[in-house]
């Protein structure tokens, strides 16, 4: 059975959304505020992620925004991440184009996940992707939520945890110091049972 990872990189009021600048929010790239040990070492940490997964799940703009740079790229990073399975959930989404390894899930998207959880066997990693992550959170479908937490209050944009029906309890199960200025949490959900 498959394992969904949230993988986020998020600020300290927990904005998730535009870390690079792109979406209007005004705000700027978040990576040009860290040093270049932090991006080093946010870097290795990514690298070690997409290694031990066996898919990605996405929503249509993040797929939109990874398959506008990835294809092209190279190393080792973006030769794993091009080559894992790499599944969408969209509604609106047509044709996946040339980006390798792709497949729309077009239905329900609890169903759709449920069905993708019980078919791969390991982490399928979660990136970006806010709304769907709140639909994952929502439906308990979330087995682990991973925090690139950076050191600044962004003041603006779209936020982690909009808002659920209930409380979701999440249990702290590591923290990891990574370059000098961010924190890298863990955290599992507490479950019945």
């Amino acid at each position: 059975m498959g394992k969904i990872v949230v993988s986020e990189n998020v600020s300290l009021d927990g904005v998730v959304q535009d870390p690079r600048g792109d979406e209007g929010v005004g705000r700027g790239d978040w990576f040009t505020w860290i040093g270049g040990r932090d991006r080093a070492e946010w870097a290795d940490v990514l690298l070690a992620e997409v290694r031990g997964a066996e898919a990605v799940l996405l929503g249509r703009r993040s797929y939109e925004f990874f398959a506008a740079r990835y294809p092209s790229r190279t190393g080792e990073l973006a030769d794993r991440f091009n080559g894992l399975p790499k599944y969408v959930v969209s509604t609106t989404l047509g044709d996946v184009g040339a980006w390798n390894n792709c497949k729309v899930l077009k239905g329900d998207a609890v169903s759709e996940v449920s069905a993708l959880r019980g078919s791969v066997n390991g982490e399928i990693v979660v990136y970006a992707s806010g709304g769907l992550v709140q639909t994952l959170i929502e439906h308990d479908l979330v087995d682990e939520v991973r925090l690139m937490t950076y050191p600044f209050v962004v003041g603006a944009g779209a936020r982690l945890f909009a808002g659920t029906s209930e409380v979701k309890p999440l249990r702290l199960t590591g923290t990891r110091v990574v370059g000098e200025n961010l924190a890298l949490l863990t955290y599992r959900p507490v479950r019945d049972g």
